[in-house]
């Protein structure tokens, strides 16, 4: 399943080592709001560390389309590491050009040097050889250990192993391990969760999943557009009329596969304090629109989830952020939580809910890429991993 090399395939001892990890996290006044992420790379650090490597590590973080701007620099997260580690994380003001280059030659063993902002580069996303080249010159050996950024070909995932010997971090490693065994050799039943706003983000994934799981279950706004594709009028509720002819072919292909809610939770406005009443699925009133999942769906869902062998899910059941329509998502954590099944979550908001419920301890696997964990999904390649040396 796993046929790439990892950190412990090759010497690292007295090499510099170049770690494209994913420190693309939440800043809130200069400090790291959530440190998921961080903590996840902790385990091929130091790794790396306790084998005499000097490590070069480098990330971005949102989008600042190729221009250095404060508010996305890496350097919060250089002081952040540094008291997580026990130890001084250099910290320098470019990935590239003269600093980088005489910040990394000054490196000694069990050292630790955080790059900037990969994205301040505008060849980063263009996956352009020459800074590609350029930060392969830092180095004597790249390691990924970036899921969350492995679905893109750039500069610091792809083409940067054209000049070095390329290896998996253990992240990386564990996180294809988890989902590639969920969609190979699941144990079943195989259960798919998906929720979030859009069909049209997920067709693949559906398609995919109807494949392989014994059923897929629907939920979040992406549930309104099934919906109206049935024929229902959905009131003032979020659709994407564009996708109403996709959905109705989904529809026909899955035949038993597809469970949508039974019952939903409406509202009279999209605000926190909207007026909101529970009703079984039918015609929703003009003026209201699905905001959750209702109760009955929650406990349909759960004794599915309950009897499952692997359970994947990705997307939240509703709009979670307003507590009073958080129910659904939040039943939903507790059943995948209380179940037996392999659980496997990825995708930002789904991880937010279960660690917001407390129940991240009880669940199987959390993937640090919602992207790159749906690509997966999708059956398609990821080229930050196809591009690692397989072993022999």
């Amino acid at each position: 399943m796993f046929n790439k090399k990892t950190i412990q395939d090759i010497d690292v001892s007295e090499k510099k080592v170049l770690v494209r990890v994913d420190f693309n996290v939440p800043i809130q006044d200069g400090k790291v709001g959530d440190d998921t992420r961080i903590k996840a790379a902790l385990p091929t650090i130091n790794y790396l560390l306790d084998h005499n490597a000097s490590l070069i590590l480098c990330s971005h973080l949102g989008r600042p389309k190729g221009e250095a701007k404060p508010e996305f620099s890496l350097k919060p997260v250089a002081d952040y590491l540094s008291g997580l580690l026990n130890q001084q994380v250099t910290f320098v003001e470019d990935c590239i050009g003269p600093r980088a280059e005489q910040a990394a030659s000054h490196l000694k063993p069990k050292e630790v040097l955080l790059l900037e902002n990969t994205r301040f580069h505008t060849g980063e996303k263009k996956n352009d050889p020459e800074m590609a080249m350029q930060l392969a010159g830092l180095a004597d050996i790249y390691v990924n250990d970036a899921f969350g950024s492995a679905h893109r070909a750039h500069a610091s995932t792809e083409g940067v192993t054209h000049y070095l010997p390329s290896v998996a971090g253990y992240l990386l490693e564990k996180e294809i391990r988890y989902l590639g065994q969920a969609i190979a050799n699941p144990a079943r039943p195989f259960l798919a969760i998906l929720g979030g706003a859009k069909i049209s983000d997920k067709i693949g994934v559906i398609r995919n999943l109807l494949q392989s799981a014994d059923q897929v279950l629907i939920g979040g706004g992406m549930a309104n557009t099934f919906f109206k594709a049935q024929g229902y009028p959905v009131g003032d509720s979020l659709v994407e009329d564009e996708s109403l002819e996709i959905a109705r072919d989904l529809i026909d292909l899955a035949k038993n596969q597809l469970r949508l809610p039974v019952d939903v939770v409406i509202g009279d406005d999209f605000t926190a304090d909207a007026q909101m009443t529970v009703m079984s699925m039918g015609p929703i009133p003009d003026g209201w629109r699905i905001l959750d999942i209702g109760p009955e769906t929650v406990e349909i869902f759960g004794k599915l989830i309950s009897e499952a062998g692997t359970v994947v899910w990705n997307g939240p059941m509703g709009v979670f952020e307003f507590p009073r329509f958080a129910e659904g998502t939040y039943g939903i954590a507790a059943a995948v939580a209380e179940s037996q099944a392999t659980s496997i979550i990825g995708g930002g908001d789904s991880v937010a809910a279960v660690n917001q419920a407390g129940l991240a301890a009880e669940i199987t696997h959390i993937s640090t890429g919602g992207g790159a964990s749906l690509e997966m999904l999708e059956g398609k390649i990821l080229p930050g991993m196809a591009a690692l040396e397989d072993k022999d």
